[in-house]
């Protein structure tokens, strides 16, 4: 997975390491990178906090998409 930079109006924390994150719903899997995983909890963290409304967070789901396609088809869509 390749390296990306994250947005300057990311908020969330950055990571130091990745992850493998499985979908709850499907149980489809795969291994993010620090700044996949960091971008990918801070768009959980706004589900989990009823903030799918706020700006950031479709932010987030462009960028989350446009940079890891192959991890949002498995964890976001």
């Amino acid at each position: 997975m390749k390296k990306q930079k994250l947005p300057k109006w990311f908020t969330g924390s950055l990571y130091t390491s990745g992850d493998t994150v499985t979908n709850p719903f499907s149980g489809g899997f795969i291994d993010l990178n620090p700044e996949a995983l960091s971008m990918y909890d801070f768009i959980w963290g706004c589900v989990m906090t009823n903030k799918t409304n706020h700006k950031d967070f479709n932010k987030g789901m462009n960028w989350f998409r446009k940079n890891f396609p192959e991890a949002y088809m498995v964890l976001l869509d």
